[in-house]
Protein backbone atom coordinates (compact mmCIF):
# COMPACT_ATOMS: atom_id res chain seq x y z
CA UNK A 1 0.00 0.00 0.00
CA UNK A 2 1.84 3.29 -1.48
CA UNK A 3 -0.17 4.89 1.78
CA UNK A 4 1.89 5.57 4.34
CA UNK A 5 1.37 5.78 7.95
CA UNK A 6 3.32 5.91 11.08
CA UNK A 7 1.16 9.20 12.61
CA UNK A 8 2.41 11.57 8.99
CA UNK A 9 0.31 14.72 8.59
CA UNK A 10 -2.65 16.12 6.02
CA UNK A 11 -5.38 18.06 6.12
CA UNK A 12 -8.52 18.93 4.59
CA UNK A 13 -8.16 21.00 1.19
CA UNK A 14 -11.30 23.06 1.78
CA UNK A 15 -9.51 26.08 2.52
CA UNK A 16 -10.62 29.92 4.09
CA UNK A 17 -7.57 31.44 2.19
CA UNK A 18 -7.52 34.16 -0.89
CA UNK A 19 -4.43 33.85 -1.05
CA UNK A 20 -3.36 30.86 -3.61
CA UNK A 21 0.31 31.33 -2.61
CA UNK A 22 -0.37 31.22 0.93
CA UNK A 23 -2.87 28.41 0.91
CA UNK A 24 -0.36 26.18 -1.07
CA UNK A 25 2.52 27.32 1.62
CA UNK A 26 0.04 26.11 4.20
CA UNK A 27 -1.10 22.95 2.46
CA UNK A 28 3.13 22.24 2.12
CA UNK A 29 3.71 22.55 5.59
CA UNK A 30 2.66 18.92 6.58
CA UNK A 31 3.67 15.50 5.19
CA UNK A 32 1.42 15.12 2.69
CA UNK A 33 0.22 18.01 1.14
CA UNK A 34 -2.64 17.85 -1.53
CA UNK A 35 -4.14 21.42 -3.65
CA UNK A 36 -6.47 23.61 -1.61
CA UNK A 37 -10.06 24.32 -2.65
CA UNK A 38 -10.15 27.77 -2.10
CA UNK A 39 -14.35 28.82 -2.06
CA UNK A 40 -13.96 32.13 -0.30
CA UNK A 41 -11.58 33.33 -3.55
CA UNK A 42 -14.77 32.82 -6.07
CA UNK A 43 -17.58 30.17 -6.82
CA UNK A 44 -15.59 28.13 -9.05
CA UNK A 45 -13.10 26.49 -6.12
CA UNK A 46 -17.11 25.26 -4.27
CA UNK A 47 -16.22 21.56 -3.91
CA UNK A 48 -19.51 21.15 -5.54
CA UNK A 49 -19.02 23.45 -8.35
CA UNK A 50 -15.39 22.14 -9.05
CA UNK A 51 -17.06 17.98 -9.72
CA UNK A 52 -19.89 19.35 -11.99
CA UNK A 53 -17.62 21.14 -14.66
CA UNK A 54 -18.87 19.45 -17.77
CA UNK A 55 -21.31 17.07 -16.02
CA UNK A 56 -24.44 17.35 -18.21
CA UNK A 57 -27.80 19.12 -17.80
CA UNK A 58 -25.89 21.47 -15.11
CA UNK A 59 -27.38 24.81 -14.64
CA UNK A 60 -24.64 27.23 -13.29
CA UNK A 61 -24.60 30.94 -12.54
CA UNK A 62 -21.67 32.35 -11.13
CA UNK A 63 -23.05 35.84 -9.65
CA UNK A 64 -26.05 34.45 -8.18
CA UNK A 65 -23.54 31.79 -6.92
CA UNK A 66 -26.45 29.11 -7.78
CA UNK A 67 -25.95 25.67 -9.41
CA UNK A 68 -28.60 23.47 -10.33
CA UNK A 69 -29.34 20.74 -12.80
CA UNK A 70 -31.65 21.05 -15.86
CA UNK A 71 -33.31 17.24 -17.39
CA UNK A 72 -33.83 19.00 -20.41
CA UNK A 73 -29.97 20.43 -20.80
CA UNK A 74 -28.95 16.61 -19.32
CA UNK A 75 -30.90 14.94 -22.59
CA UNK A 76 -29.61 17.90 -25.06
CA UNK A 77 -25.88 17.75 -23.41
CA UNK A 78 -25.33 14.04 -22.86
CA UNK A 79 -24.03 12.91 -26.68
CA UNK A 80 -21.40 15.57 -26.28
CA UNK A 81 -20.14 14.22 -22.74
CA UNK A 82 -20.39 10.69 -24.13
CA UNK A 83 -18.10 11.31 -27.04
CA UNK A 84 -15.65 12.96 -24.95
CA UNK A 85 -15.48 10.10 -22.26
CA UNK A 86 -12.06 8.96 -23.33
CA UNK A 87 -10.63 12.41 -23.28
CA UNK A 88 -8.58 12.97 -20.02
CA UNK A 89 -8.74 16.76 -20.63
CA UNK A 90 -12.37 16.74 -20.63
CA UNK A 91 -12.49 15.30 -17.31
CA UNK A 92 -9.35 16.82 -15.13
CA UNK A 93 -10.10 19.95 -13.57
CA UNK A 94 -10.09 23.43 -15.46
CA UNK A 95 -7.74 26.08 -14.85
CA UNK A 96 -11.33 28.40 -14.56
CA UNK A 97 -12.27 26.04 -12.18
CA UNK A 98 -9.33 25.97 -9.58
CA UNK A 99 -7.14 28.51 -9.33
CA UNK A 100 -4.88 26.41 -7.35
CA UNK A 101 -4.67 22.61 -9.04
CA UNK A 102 -2.37 22.98 -11.86
CA UNK A 103 -0.01 25.40 -9.60
CA UNK A 104 -0.15 22.70 -7.31
CA UNK A 105 1.03 19.87 -10.25
CA UNK A 106 3.68 22.28 -11.23
CA UNK A 107 5.57 21.86 -8.22
CA UNK A 108 8.63 18.88 -7.60
CA UNK A 109 6.54 16.86 -5.10
CA UNK A 110 8.60 13.89 -5.73
CA UNK A 111 10.49 13.85 -2.38
CA UNK A 112 7.40 13.41 -0.43
CA UNK A 113 6.12 10.46 1.01
CA UNK A 114 2.67 10.95 -1.19
CA UNK A 115 0.59 13.68 -2.21
CA UNK A 116 -3.19 13.42 -2.13
CA UNK A 117 -6.41 15.38 -4.01
CA UNK A 118 -9.88 15.09 -4.11
CA UNK A 119 -13.10 15.02 -5.63
CA UNK A 120 -17.07 15.54 -4.31
CA UNK A 121 -18.23 12.24 -3.81
CA UNK A 122 -21.60 11.31 -5.98
CA UNK A 123 -23.68 10.55 -3.23
CA UNK A 124 -23.23 14.06 -1.31
CA UNK A 125 -22.88 15.43 -4.89
CA UNK A 126 -26.37 13.50 -6.14
CA UNK A 127 -28.08 14.90 -2.57
CA UNK A 128 -27.50 18.56 -3.04
CA UNK A 129 -27.81 19.28 -6.88
CA UNK A 130 -31.50 19.59 -7.59
CA UNK A 131 -33.44 19.53 -10.95
CA UNK A 132 -35.78 22.00 -12.30
CA UNK A 133 -38.33 20.43 -9.61
CA UNK A 134 -36.58 20.67 -6.45
CA UNK A 135 -35.46 16.97 -6.56
CA UNK A 136 -31.72 15.93 -5.60
CA UNK A 137 -30.23 13.73 -8.66
CA UNK A 138 -29.24 11.03 -6.67
CA UNK A 139 -33.18 10.34 -6.69
CA UNK A 140 -33.03 10.08 -10.66
CA UNK A 141 -33.03 6.52 -11.87
CA UNK A 142 -31.56 8.11 -15.61
CA UNK A 143 -29.28 10.55 -14.10
CA UNK A 144 -27.81 8.62 -11.01
CA UNK A 145 -26.18 5.95 -12.38
CA UNK A 146 -24.43 7.94 -15.16
CA UNK A 147 -23.44 10.25 -12.21
CA UNK A 148 -21.33 7.51 -10.43
CA UNK A 149 -19.68 6.82 -13.86
CA UNK A 150 -19.03 10.49 -14.46
CA UNK A 151 -17.45 11.00 -11.08
CA UNK A 152 -15.21 7.82 -11.61
CA UNK A 153 -13.69 9.15 -14.52
CA UNK A 154 -13.24 12.53 -13.31
CA UNK A 155 -11.43 10.98 -9.99
CA UNK A 156 -9.45 8.47 -12.29
CA UNK A 157 -7.96 10.67 -14.16
CA UNK A 158 -7.20 13.55 -11.35
CA UNK A 159 -5.54 10.44 -9.52
CA UNK A 160 -3.72 9.39 -12.71
CA UNK A 161 -1.96 13.07 -13.08
CA UNK A 162 -0.76 13.29 -9.31
CA UNK A 163 0.94 9.94 -9.68
CA UNK A 164 2.77 11.64 -12.61
CA UNK A 165 4.13 14.12 -9.48
CA UNK A 166 4.62 11.24 -7.12
CA UNK A 167 3.89 7.48 -7.37
CA UNK A 168 2.26 7.56 -3.87
CA UNK A 169 -0.74 9.60 -5.05
CA UNK A 170 -3.90 9.04 -3.60
CA UNK A 171 -7.33 10.45 -3.90
CA UNK A 172 -10.14 11.36 -0.67
CA UNK A 173 -13.98 11.29 -2.22
CA UNK A 174 -15.13 13.83 -0.31
CA UNK A 175 -18.73 13.07 0.96
CA UNK A 176 -20.21 15.31 3.69
CA UNK A 177 -23.56 14.12 2.64
CA UNK A 178 -23.18 10.38 3.58
CA UNK A 179 -24.50 11.04 6.93
CA UNK A 180 -28.13 11.66 5.45
CA UNK A 181 -28.25 7.93 3.94
CA UNK A 182 -28.94 6.84 7.56
CA UNK A 183 -31.48 9.09 7.88
CA UNK A 184 -35.07 7.90 7.68
CA UNK A 185 -36.15 10.84 5.50
CA UNK A 186 -33.38 10.59 2.71
CA UNK A 187 -35.24 8.85 0.51
CA UNK A 188 -32.17 7.17 -0.32
CA UNK A 189 -31.71 3.68 1.68
CA UNK A 190 -28.56 2.29 2.95
CA UNK A 191 -29.31 -0.59 0.70
CA UNK A 192 -29.03 0.82 -2.72
CA UNK A 193 -26.33 3.32 -1.35
CA UNK A 194 -24.16 0.00 -0.39
CA UNK A 195 -25.11 -1.51 -3.95
CA UNK A 196 -24.18 2.07 -5.97
CA UNK A 197 -20.87 2.36 -3.44
CA UNK A 198 -19.73 -0.85 -4.31
CA UNK A 199 -20.23 -0.50 -7.71
CA UNK A 200 -18.34 3.22 -8.21
CA UNK A 201 -15.26 2.07 -5.67
CA UNK A 202 -15.12 -0.72 -8.61
CA UNK A 203 -14.73 1.91 -10.91
CA UNK A 204 -12.19 3.58 -9.28
CA UNK A 205 -8.02 3.26 -9.20
CA UNK A 206 -6.36 2.75 -5.89
CA UNK A 207 -5.47 4.20 -3.83
CA UNK A 208 -8.81 5.60 -2.80
CA UNK A 209 -10.84 6.08 0.25
CA UNK A 210 -13.52 8.72 1.70
CA UNK A 211 -12.78 11.92 3.71
CA UNK A 212 -16.24 13.54 5.72
CA UNK A 213 -16.62 15.49 8.94
CA UNK A 214 -20.28 14.08 9.95
CA UNK A 215 -21.15 10.94 11.75
CA UNK A 216 -22.52 8.35 9.18
CA UNK A 217 -22.59 4.83 10.08
CA UNK A 218 -19.47 3.66 10.43
CA UNK A 219 -20.03 -0.11 10.24
CA UNK A 220 -21.08 0.48 6.74
CA UNK A 221 -18.49 2.95 5.78
CA UNK A 222 -15.69 0.43 6.80
CA UNK A 223 -17.32 -2.08 5.05
CA UNK A 224 -16.43 -0.53 1.69
CA UNK A 225 -13.75 -1.52 -0.35
CA UNK A 226 -11.20 1.57 -0.16
CA UNK A 227 -7.81 1.90 0.92
CA UNK A 228 -8.24 5.12 3.62
CA UNK A 229 -10.52 6.63 5.48
CA UNK A 230 -10.31 9.80 6.87
CA UNK A 231 -12.84 11.64 9.53
CA UNK A 232 -13.44 13.63 12.46
CA UNK A 233 -12.36 11.90 15.75
CA UNK A 234 -12.33 15.06 17.71
CA UNK A 235 -16.58 14.76 17.29
CA UNK A 236 -17.08 11.51 16.96
CA UNK A 237 -14.65 9.64 19.08
CA UNK A 238 -16.98 8.04 21.13
CA UNK A 239 -19.41 6.67 18.19
CA UNK A 240 -16.71 5.50 16.56
CA UNK A 241 -15.01 3.58 19.11
CA UNK A 242 -18.22 1.43 19.24
CA UNK A 243 -17.21 -0.22 15.55
CA UNK A 244 -13.90 -2.18 16.68
CA UNK A 245 -14.82 -4.61 14.81
CA UNK A 246 -15.16 -3.43 11.76
CA UNK A 247 -12.19 -0.64 12.35
CA UNK A 248 -10.06 -4.00 13.20
CA UNK A 249 -11.21 -5.66 9.83
CA UNK A 250 -10.52 -2.77 7.91
CA UNK A 251 -6.61 -2.16 9.82
CA UNK A 252 -6.66 -5.94 8.98
CA UNK A 253 -7.58 -5.31 5.39
CA UNK A 254 -4.46 -2.81 5.27
CA UNK A 255 -6.88 0.30 5.58
CA UNK A 256 -5.82 3.58 6.96
CA UNK A 257 -7.02 5.84 9.31
CA UNK A 258 -6.74 9.38 9.33
CA UNK A 259 -7.12 10.52 12.88
CA UNK A 260 -9.45 14.29 12.63
CA UNK A 261 -8.14 15.56 16.07
CA UNK A 262 -6.94 19.08 15.85
CA UNK A 263 -9.84 21.77 15.71
CA UNK A 264 -9.77 24.48 13.40
CA UNK A 265 -12.55 26.31 15.04
CA UNK A 266 -11.33 29.72 17.32
CA UNK A 267 -13.57 28.59 20.28
CA UNK A 268 -12.57 25.07 20.37
CA UNK A 269 -9.19 25.59 19.58
CA UNK A 270 -8.37 27.60 21.99
CA UNK A 271 -9.22 25.49 24.31
CA UNK A 272 -7.13 22.72 23.62
CA UNK A 273 -3.22 21.45 23.64
CA UNK A 274 -0.43 19.04 22.67
CA UNK A 275 -0.87 17.36 26.15
CA UNK A 276 -4.89 17.41 26.21
CA UNK A 277 -4.77 16.21 22.02
CA UNK A 278 -2.67 13.68 22.77
CA UNK A 279 -4.03 12.33 25.83
CA UNK A 280 -7.56 11.90 23.44
CA UNK A 281 -5.85 9.98 20.58
CA UNK A 282 -3.95 7.69 23.16
CA UNK A 283 -6.89 7.10 25.16
CA UNK A 284 -9.09 5.99 21.81
CA UNK A 285 -6.21 4.05 20.58
CA UNK A 286 -5.62 2.22 23.95
CA UNK A 287 -9.53 0.65 24.31
CA UNK A 288 -9.10 -0.38 20.75
CA UNK A 289 -6.30 -2.00 21.70
CA UNK A 290 -7.87 -3.63 24.54
CA UNK A 291 -10.40 -4.92 22.34
CA UNK A 292 -7.72 -6.78 20.27
CA UNK A 293 -6.05 -4.81 17.84
CA UNK A 294 -2.31 -4.86 18.35
CA UNK A 295 -1.13 -0.76 18.58
CA UNK A 296 1.96 -1.12 16.23
CA UNK A 297 -0.58 -2.13 13.71
CA UNK A 298 -2.68 1.38 15.09
CA UNK A 299 0.54 3.57 14.49
CA UNK A 300 1.46 2.08 11.59
CA UNK A 301 -1.70 2.39 9.67
CA UNK A 302 -2.80 5.99 11.12
CA UNK A 303 -1.90 9.91 9.67
CA UNK A 304 -2.97 12.76 11.99
CA UNK A 305 -5.39 15.61 10.64
CA UNK A 306 -7.32 18.97 11.52
CA UNK A 307 -10.93 17.12 12.38
CA UNK A 308 -12.50 19.50 10.14
CA UNK A 309 -11.89 22.06 7.61
CA UNK A 310 -13.45 25.95 8.58
CA UNK A 311 -14.28 28.84 6.31
CA UNK A 312 -16.52 30.74 9.25
CA UNK A 313 -13.62 31.56 11.46
CA UNK A 314 -13.61 35.52 11.48
CA UNK A 315 -10.12 35.41 11.74
CA UNK A 316 -10.16 33.81 8.05
CA UNK A 317 -7.12 31.55 7.73
CA UNK A 318 -4.86 32.30 10.70
CA UNK A 319 -6.50 29.86 13.45
CA UNK A 320 -6.93 27.16 10.17
CA UNK A 321 -2.97 27.92 9.82
CA UNK A 322 -2.38 27.41 13.66
CA UNK A 323 -4.20 24.53 13.84
CA UNK A 324 -1.62 22.96 10.56
CA UNK A 325 1.06 23.81 12.55
CA UNK A 326 -0.40 22.35 15.84
CA UNK A 327 -1.09 18.90 14.10
CA UNK A 328 2.26 18.71 12.82
CA UNK A 329 3.99 19.31 16.56
CA UNK A 330 1.40 16.58 17.93
CA UNK A 331 2.83 14.46 15.28
CA UNK A 332 6.52 14.77 16.18
CA UNK A 333 5.77 14.48 19.72
CA UNK A 334 3.72 11.25 19.07
CA UNK A 335 6.16 9.35 16.72
CA UNK A 336 9.41 10.45 19.31
CA UNK A 337 6.88 9.03 22.16
CA UNK A 338 5.89 5.63 20.06
CA UNK A 339 9.66 5.45 18.49
CA UNK A 340 8.27 5.98 14.92
CA UNK A 341 11.23 8.02 13.92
Amino acid sequence: MPIPGNLMTTAMAVMPHTDVDQAIEAALTLDIPFWPQLPHLNYYEDMYVQAAEHFPGIVLDIEKKTLQFSMDRFIAEFEETMAHFDDPDYFDISATYSAVYHQFLDLDLSDRPAIRGQLEGPVSFGFNILDQDERPILFDDTVRPFMFEFMAQRINVQLGKLKQKNPNAFMFIDEPGMQFVFSAMSGYGEQKAKQDLDQFFSMIHRPRGIHLCGNPDWDFLLGLDMDILSLDIYTNADIFAASTRSVKKFLDNGGILVWGIVPTGIDAFEKENLDLLAFKLKTIWTALEKKGIPMDRILAQSLISPATCCLVNQDREKTVEKAFALTQRLSHNLQKEFHLK
